[in-house]
C-alpha cells in the first residue's frame, strides 16, 4: 500500500444510478504545507492513465460525484482534489478551503494554483508507473489548467472547461492566459456553454499546437464541468466530445 504524505481518510462507498462506486478520500500536503483533500478513484492498476480532476468557483470535489465513475469506465483513475478557492458541491464541503481559511492562508483564485501544482505531483510521486497524467479543470480551474499545462512536462493533456480570463481582479493582465497559453505543447480540449465562446476563443488560438480541439453545443449549454452530469440534456454531447478528444492522447 502506497505511503501518502498524509494517510487515507476512510473508505467511502455509495450508490449512485444503481451502480456501486467506491473512492478513497485522501489528504496530502501542498507545497506550502496545507493539507488538501480530494477523493481518489483507483479501480485500475497504477499503470493506467490519471486525471486530476479540479472544480469551479465555490465549489469543491463533489463536482466529480458522477463524472469521475464515467470516467472510471473509459479506463482511467482519478483524482479529484478540493481547491482552497472552492465551497461545495453536491452536499460536500471544501475541506481545504477550511484549512485555508482557519490557517489564514489565501483563498483566491490564483492561490489555488499551488494546490492543482501540487495534486500532480502527489500523483507523479506517489504513482510512478502511470503512463500519461492529464489535468481537467472547471471554470476558473480550467484557465489554471492551460497555464499549468504550458510550464509543466509531465502533463500529457488538458481539458478545460469554460475558461476565460478571470484573474484581472487579482492583477493579472486581461490576456494573462492567453499569453501562457502560447507555451502550451500538449493535447488540449475546451468546451463551454454556447455563450461563452468569446471568453476563451482567443486562448483557444493562442495554443501552438495541431492537437487541439474545442466543442459547442448546439443549444444552450452548461457552464464549467457539471455539463457533464445527466441531468442537463446535452451531457451526451459534451461526452462524446470529451471521449473523441481522449482517444488522441
Amino acid at each position: 500500500m502506497k505511503q501518502l504524505s498524509v494517510i487515507i481518510l476512510l473508505l467511502l462507498i455509495l450508490s449512485c444510478k444503481g451502480e456501486t462506486i467506491t473512492y478513497e478520500t485522501v489528504s496530502f500536503n501542498a507545497s506550502d504545507g496545507l493539507s488538501i483533500t480530494a477523493d481518489l478513484y483507483m479501480p485500475h492498476p497504477e499503470e493506467s492513465p490519471f486525471i486530476v480532476l479540479c472544480h469551479q468557483a465555490g465549489w469543491s470535489r463533489g463536482e466529480y460525484l458522477e463524472i469521475a465513475p464515467k470516467l472510471n469506465a473509459l479506463g482511467y483513475n482519478c483524482l479529484a482534489i478540493d481547491q482552497r478557492s472552492g465551497g461545495e458541491a453536491n452536499g460536500i464541503t471544501n475541506e481545504t478551503h477550511k484549512q485555508a481559511k482557519t490557517q489564514k492562508k489565501g483563498v483566491s483564485f490564483l492561490d489555488a494554483e499551488v494546490d492543482i501544482n501540487s495534486a500532480i505531483d502527489f500523483v507523479v510521486n506517489n504513482y510512478k508507473m502511470a503512463n500519461k497524467v492529464i489535468l481537467w479543470g472547471s471554470s476558473y480551474s480550467s484557465a489554471l489548467a492551460i497555464k499549468i499545462g504550458g510550464e509543466r512536462n509531465d502533463i500529457d493533456g488538458v481539458l478545460a472547461f469554460a475558461p476565460g480570463e478571470y484573474f484581472e481582479r487579482f492583477g493579472k493582465s486581461g490576456n494573462y492566459i492567453e499569453t501562457n497559453a502560447e507555451q502550451v505543447k500538449i493535447p488540449t480540449f475546451i468546451t463551454s456553454a454556447k455563450s461563452e465562446k468569446s471568453n476563451w476563443w482567443s486562448i483557444f488560438k493562442a495554443i501552438p499546437v495541431k492537437s487541439k480541439s474545442y466543442f459547442i453545443p448546439e443549444t444552450k449549454g452548461q457552464h464549467g464541468s457539471r455539463a457533464l452530469w445527466e441531468k442537463f440534456p446535452e451531457h451526451e454531447a459534451y461526452w462524446k466530445a470529451v471521449k473523441d478528444f481522449l482517444k488522441t492522447i
